[in-house]
């Protein structure tokens, strides 16, 4: 059922995104030399690689590494990268990876493929057999500012309490937080 609602929806908010969404590639790509997408490596269901979609957000050649590791992240930022992950406008891409099912809108974000730690303790606390999200239950309750130990107990509370109504729950917090640039690095 959830697969079939992911694929239905994203659909709808293609149709109607997809001015925007081309104009934000275009808005990119004259602001900043390279392609409009970064294809970043990602960890998903059952520790399964894929390439995750994102308007690019830094400049060629930024260290692929979570942002809060950069010495200073604002110096990779393109010029428009700034406002684009303030308003998660960079994450609209992933559209793609629900349609093709390596994500869903809610689940674990999927772990970059160099972040092992938090790829470990979720394989060891069963996190791993879930379908990663677009959002998720750590996303709206501190994203950036939590620690991996935290993100893997609300991603494991997320597994426990998996429900269309939670899910609905999770999105509506999302667009409350994205709304107000809650808790994101820039």
């Amino acid at each position: 059922m959830k697969r079939v609602l992911d694929i239905v929806v994203v659909l709808l908010l293609g149709l109607i995104l997809i001015a925007p969404l081309l104009l934000l590639a275009l808005l990119v790509c004259l602001t900043s030399k390279g392609p409009a997408l970064y294809w970043s490596d990602r960890v998903g269901k059952d520790n399964q690689g894929f390439k995750m979609p994102k308007f690019r957000t830094m400049q060629v050649g930024t260290p692929q590494v979570a942002t809060h590791l950069l010495t200073d992240p604002a110096v990779y930022l393109t010029p428009v990268g700034c406002y684009l992950r303030s308003k998660s406008l960079d994450e609209l891409p992933q559209f793609w990876s629900i349609l093709k099912g390596d994500m869903s809108f809610v689940g674990p974000r999927p772990a970059l493929f160099n972040q092992f730690d938090l790829i470990d303790l979720r394989q060891k606390n069963g996190v791993h057999e879930l379908v990663p999200g677009l959002t998720g239950w750590a996303q709206v309750n501190g994203r950036d500012e939590l620690s991996i130990c935290d993100k893997v107990a609300l991603d494991i509370d997320y597994m426990k309490r998996r429900s269309l109504y939670f899910d609905l729950k999770i999105i509506w917090m999302t667009c409350i937080k994205v709304w107000r640039s809650d808790n994101i690095l820039h």
